[in-house]
């Protein structure tokens, strides 16, 4: 038996082949029938997952706007649907993914500590083009994004209450598990140099463990490793959270402090629905062991989302006031493409408007797997735990640039309304929103889940700009084609 076919697989179908697409289509069909039992229908009948996956998943964000009731049955029933479909498979043959709620452990995890050796940080500054933005530079910056439609404005008031609280900064009693701990987009950098606690978890990888320790001992926090056998560091860090989901669960229950768990994790492919499904089965096992403990995550800006009519707002008038030259391009275009080229984003007055901001060529699995931890975000809230669910930016991390298209795109985004950010202001930014929701209990609660997921926002413009993203995507490229190959 390979790795790929142990631990958390997709489940083989009659000729043995393991189907990514049939899985996909099957738990958008289940999340959609209880609400919109046509739009169920349509995705069962896609013939051509890969291409056409993407206006059902705008069918999932449009179906839950019905009522909040809608959006947690779209939810709750979409996470049923990989928890019944998803197989863990082992020696002793599969089983469905539930089984991980329960299982033994296959041996006993460790914990190391790393105790940084600098002062912790007791202002809150945030690295952008090149420099460290403090004070009123800062409060300039983030009113400069809020002008320009690169967050919403409920984003920049979270960060002026971080700025104000900067006491707040180390999460006093607290411990942030960062699942991926090597992630770019995740918070374990800033929290250590704020001198937090974190539990680090990715890859028995050493190579990855010595970036990751030699991050832990220049910052000013604690960071807590797991660890099998006598091996020293980093040969005996980490574990694999689509193996070894019991093991993980354990290890975590036992931590101090009030816990947080924070899911950062991404793999390509197929392997991100699998990691994201196993750190779901994790979620669940965590929340029966520690019930009181909160959850974290960053959603995609390159999703579905219903947005406040003031965004809706922003964006017409951005359409009505765009160039003369944008006028007089804009519709020979349009015609050439059967009006697939720039589109406006909204019809005028929708309130609450549909942001489409998929793309394409990131493919349905990468869609499923940030959706799974959406839904689990709004299941939970709606159960009464502390969740910090923020969009982050639009970001050039690693995974977006060796995408040629993707990182074309990104270089071009910039003539269409839209920043894209840089690793290390994104993610000082939004473990920010972090720290500001844990401690203000997750933030203020909404009326529908839409809300909830729409507060914070930092989208990079891409919900307030003229153009539907997607429409305007092929022109960014070839305009970003330079500067991305330079």
């Amino acid at each position: 038996m390979s790795t790929d076919d142990t631990g958390v697989v997709f489940p083989a179908g009659p000729d043995g082949r393991r189907s990514t697409a049939a899985v996909g289509r099957a738990v958008v069909a289940d999340a959609l029938r209880p609400v919109d039992p046509v739009g169920a229908r349509a995705a069962e009948q896609e013939t051509n997952w890969r291409a056409g996956y993407l206006v059902h998943f705008r069918r999932l964000v449009e179906a839950g706007l019905a009522s909040p009731q809608a959006a947690l049955t779209v939810a709750g029933t979409g996470l049923d649907a990989v928890s019944g479909r998803m197989r863990v498979a082992g020696d002793d043959g599969e089983q469905p993914l539930r089984a991980l709620l329960t299982a033994p452990a296959g041996r006993s995890l460790g914990t190391r500590e790393v105790t940084g050796q600098a002062e912790p940080e007791r202002e809150f500054t945030l690295p952008f083009s090149g420099r460290r933005l403090r004070g009123d530079d800062l409060l300039r910056r983030l009113d400069t994004w809020v002008e320009r439609g690169v967050m919403e404005p409920s984003a920049a008031e979270a960060v002026r209450t971080v700025v104000a609280h900067p006491e707040w900064l180390a999460l006093p009693g607290r411990t942030v598990a960062v699942l991926g701990a090597g992630a770019e987009m995740g918070p374990l950098t800033a929290l250590l140099r704020w001198g937090a606690t974190v539990a680090g978890v990715d890859l028995p990888r050493p190579d990855l463990w010595r970036r990751v320790l030699d991050t832990a001992r220049r910052g000013a926090g604690t960071l807590l490793v797991p660890t099998a056998g006598d091996a020293d560091l980093p040969a005996a860090a980490g574990a694999d959270l689509v193996r070894e989901v019991p093991a993980v669960g354990d290890w975590l229950t036992g931590l101090p402090g009030e816990l947080v768990l924070g899911n950062y994790v991404y793999a390509d492919g197929a392997t991100n629905v699998r990691v994201s499904a196993a750190v779901d089965a994790l979620t669940q096992r965590l929340q029966a062991a520690r019930p009181e403990a909160a959850l974290a995550f960053l959603a995609t800006p390159t999703d579905v989302f219903a947005v406040p009519g003031e965004a809706v707002a922003q964006s017409v008038r951005n359409y009505a006031g765009r160039s003369r030259f944008g006028k007089l391009v804009g519709r020979p275009l349009r015609t050439l493409s059967a009006g697939r080229l720039l589109q406006r984003a909204y019809v005028p007055g929708a309130d609450p408007g549909i942001s489409d901001d998929l793309v394409a060529q990131q493919g349905p699995n990468y869609a499923l797997a940030k959706r799974l931890q959406r839904w689990r975000a709004t299941v939970a809230r709606a159960a009464g735990t502390t969740v910090s669910m923020n969009v982050a930016p639009p970001t050039r991390t690693r995974s977006v640039v060796k995408n040629r298209a993707l990182a074309a795109a990104y270089a071009g985004a910039h003539r269409f309304g839209v920043e894209v950010f840089e690793p290390a202001t994104s993610n000082v930014l939004m473990a920010a929103l972090m720290v500001h929701d844990l401690h203000t209990g997750g933030g203020p609660r909404h009326e529908h889940p839409w809300q909830d997921e729409a507060h914070a926002a930092v989208h990079g413009g891409l919900w307030r700009t003229a153009y539907a993203p997607r429409s305007a995507l092929g022109l960014a490229a070839v305009l970003g084609l330079g500067a991305a190959r330079g």
